[in-house]
């Protein structure tokens, strides 16, 4: 059965672009390596990740990001905090959805810039991997966008997400 962090593996794999090892994607997101071993294992059960290749299957995770993580991982809030901001609140939604005024979602975090209503993110280790990786952090917060948006912004999200999944040169 998959987990939050499998997700995370996964996108930091395909930023990565074939230039990782389990030893740097375990530093990268504060894991060890045997549990990004094992994270890559589930996804491979899943059909999200092909052992063989060492890549990340790029179509099933498309599909399973937009059809059915909201379902599988569903968001949790939390009251106002401080954060980073996430979903139609960060890039690369942020420049194209007006902000109605409404508090923004953000993800908990000490050092972030804004205060919010707190969006359990993803995986805990989500917000230092999104502050250390800009890439990374852009597809994180397309997927809550996808998780907790409406119609409108999950359409978005989804467009602009298929879009970077699709790249070839989204890695390093």
């Amino acid at each position: 059965m998959l987990r939050p962090q499998d997700i995370l593996v996964l996108l930091t794999v395909l930023v990565w672009d074939g230039a990782w090892t389990f030893d740097q994607v375990a530093h990268a997101l504060g894991l060890s390596a045997s549990a990004v071993h094992r994270s890559l294992e589930r996804a491979a059960v899943a059909g999200l990740y092909r052992p063989a290749k060492r890549e990340v299957d790029r179509p099933a995770l498309e599909e399973f990001i937009v059809h059915g993580l909201r379902y599988v991982f569903p968001a949790r809030w939390g009251g106002e905090a401080r954060g980073l901001p996430t979903a139609w609140a960060a890039s690369p939604l942020a420049d194209e959805l007006a902000q109605s005024g409404n508090v923004p979602p953000v993800w908990p975090y000490p050092r972030g810039p804004v205060r919010g209503i707190a969006l359990e993110p993803l995986d805990p280790r989500a917000p230092d991997a999104a502050v250390n990786d800009d890439r990374l952090g852009e597809l994180l917060t397309l997927v809550d966008a996808i998780r907790i948006g409406a119609a409108r912004e999950r359409a978005l999200a989804a467009e602009k997400l298929k879009v970077r999944l699709r790249q070839a040169g989204i890695g390093r």
